[in-house]
């Protein structure tokens, strides 16, 4: 095994279509709490609109060889498109905006790792230089992490980081976990 790391530009994010689809329905697999609001989320409906729908993106892939077997999506957008329908036609709003200093956020949107590549250091590689990006933005102070539920690997692994729970949303479907620069 021989990894690599490549930042790829938004034009290239087909390269992710399979990961984005795998981490869809890893997901659903771990999901206890509506399961079933996975069934309609895809490449499609979830990566490609929040890339066209954020002021900066920064995608990082890992690849052994020629083979993708990682990502990591950050972007940084206002916090107000955080408030709308998610999977349901209610509106959530994804945290409190008074606590949120200035008009933009910081997120680690997307992070997946085909599972035989998992526990090879390979996590912690995109999550560092997903933050490096992310921190590199002066006026951005709050950056955010939102959990499917069931996905307890990925909540301790963000804990970890230094990430801390702050709520959950939809009855418990998405933990929120957050940092202050």
């Amino acid at each position: 095994m021989k990894i690599h790391y490549e930042v790829i530009s938004q034009n290239d994010i087909s390269t992710i279509k399979n990961l984005c689809n795998e981490l869809m329905a890893y997901q659903q697999s771990k999901a206890h709490i509506h399961p079933e609001w996975f069934d309609n989320m895809s490449f499609e409906t979830r990566l490609a609109p929040s890339v066209k729908g954020a002021k900066e993106n920064f995608i990082i892939i890992a690849k052994d060889g020629d083979v993708v077997v990682g990502y990591a999506y950050s972007n940084i957008t206002s916090k107000y498109i955080y408030s709308g329908g998610f999977a349901t036609l209610d509106p959530v709003d994804f945290f409190d905006f008074d606590s949120v200093e200035g008009e933009d956020v910081g997120c680690l949107s997307q992070f997946y790792i085909k599972d035989e590549y998992r526990g090879a250091g390979i996590g912690s590689v995109l999550f560092e230089r997903s933050m490096d990006w992310l921190k590199s933005f002066n006026s951005i102070k709050d950056f955010f992490i939102f959990v499917s539920n069931g996905n307890d690997g990925a909540l301790k692994f963000y804990q970890n980081k230094g990430f801390s729970v702050s709520h959950q949303i939809l009855d418990g479907f998405i933990t929120v976990l957050k940092k202050i620069k």
